[in-house]
């Protein structure tokens, strides 16, 4: 979960290691930290492993855990790369500064309005029509992009073959996630996990929609080639001894991706070039979200795609509730029945002690990762191994955590957030209305 809680520059806070702090109490198995990026480029608020200098800050939160669960839970930072979103502009800045106007441009004016003229017109005077011309028009005018830079920001794609950046990607990012993993390491977590999943390069590569023609596209082979050295990379430069998962979509979820099928063959190539375990997601792409309002970024999660990732309680007939498991069933069988025993992580909607223990007695997988009932009550592992389970805080999947990150506030429970606001020494968000980490659980320390 993405907290929303680092600096600008991407370092760990205090609120970043309270937060970390307070999960690590409720003794879980295991934390994944949040979305971590793997170049030194500019990100707003979120944590970055691009550089050596962000090594201290993280090797205190790991202290961190390790301190606050006294030993009992493993660390892994997920590591991600993204491409380039921006804002949805105003139309008129759209056309003033961003629009390359092409002969094709002039062209398609003047068939829609029947005025030749416009072929010679010149480029102000053209852009100046257009900002002020209605949406009818601009659809015979502009192409699919260029709407959709207009109308949803502009994003940048892994298949954008005529920018160097994107066209260079295969040769660069082993390197990069290498690297970061390297420092993941050396800050003393116990393992990095490989961001494949939602709407980011490495999925992007991974998507049925990617046709790049330069062997990293195309076929399910070629489409899977680069996370393949992307983790090879890694795996050589962290060693054997050191655990490497993935996170990677069981389905996209969205009109021409990628499906369980695809999600089936890469999960068993996975597991044969040996990663630690797999982490099975679904949708949450760029494809289907909503558009954004004018200054505001697109967010992956308000479409379709986005509701399978992140379900509500209001629900289809089968409620948030585990929807993602058949999934990694699928994909479990799969790796299974090939010959490996590559752990299979399965997450979406679980909320109670009996519907998990179910999951792994049913064999559908093989470790169970709760978000969302974990911000609920970062102690429900405790609890239950207490036989306190009637205080657990059963997370009623409103998805009021989901729109504060996609506001990009820093992210709370509505269950706690206001609880105890009197309490002596507690930490605030910006807006001084929300606690910032739930209540300790009382007695919690002398009965572990």
């Amino acid at each position: 979960m993405v907290p929303w809680r680092a600096t600008e520059e991407g370092f760990v806070t205090e609120n970043i290691i309270e937060w970390y702090g307070r999960f690590a109490a409720g003794r879980p198995g295991a934390i994944v930290v949040e979305a971590t990026g793997v170049r030194d480029i500019a990100s707003g608020p979120l944590l970055r492993i691009g550089h050596d200098r962000f090594i201290p800050g993280l090797r205190k939160l790991v202290e961190t855990v390790r301190r606050e669960s006294l030993g009992h839970t493993r660390l892994f930072i997920q590591i991600i790369d993204f491409l380039a979103v921006k804002r949805r502009p105003q139309k008129d800045k759209f056309f003033a500064r961003f629009l390359e106007v092409q002969d094709r441009h002039r062209a398609a004016l003047a068939e829609a309005t029947d005025d030749a003229r416009w072929i010679e017109a010149g480029e102000s005077r053209l852009r100046d029509f257009l900002a002020a011309a209605p949406d009818e028009l601009l659809d015979r005018v502009l192409d699919e992009r260029e709407l959709e830079s207009l109308r949803f920001g502009y994003r940048e794609r892994v298949t954008d073959m005529d920018l160097p950046h994107v066209r260079e990607l295969p040769q660069v990012l082993p390197g990069i996630f290498a690297s970061a993993a390297e420092r993941a390491r050396e800050a003393g977590f116990d393992g990095v996990e490989l961001h494949y999943a939602h709407a980011y390069t490495m999925a992007s590569f991974l998507s049925a929609k990617n046709d790049r023609a330069d062997g990293y596209g195309g076929s399910r082979e070629n489409r899977v080639r680069l996370p393949l050295e992307v983790y090879r990379a890694v795996r050589e430069r962290v060693g054997g001894d050191y655990a490497v998962g993935v996170r990677f979509l069981g389905d996209e979820v969205i009109e021409h991706g990628s499906h369980l099928e695809d999600a089936v063959y890469f999960g068993v190539e996975f597991a044969r070039a040996g990663f630690d375990y797999l982490s099975v997601s679904k949708g949450g792409k760029f494809d289907d979200a909503k558009q954004p309002k004018v200054g505001q970024a697109v967010y992956p999660y308000t479409g379709r795609s986005g509701y399978e990732c992140m379900p509500t309680v209001l629900s289809d007939e089968q409620g948030p509730f585990g929807r993602n498991v058949p999934l990694a069933a699928a994909i479990k069988r799969a790796v299974n029945a090939t010959g490996f025993a590559t752990p299979v992580v399965t997450s979406g909607g679980i909320s109670t002690f009996e519907q998990a223990e179910d999951i792994l007695r049913n064999g559908e997988a093989d470790v169970i990762g709760a978000a969302r009932q974990s911000l609920a009550d970062p102690d429900w592992f405790l609890k239950i191994r207490l036989g306190r389970g009637e205080e657990i805080r059963r997370c009623v999947f409103t998805n009021y955590c989901e729109g504060l990150d996609q506001m990009h506030k820093q992210v709370t429970c509505k269950l706690w957030d206001r609880v105890e606001l009197d309490e002596p020494g507690i930490t605030m968000s910006d807006d001084g209305r929300r606690r910032l980490v739930p209540p300790r659980l009382a007695r919690a320390r002398e009965e572990r």
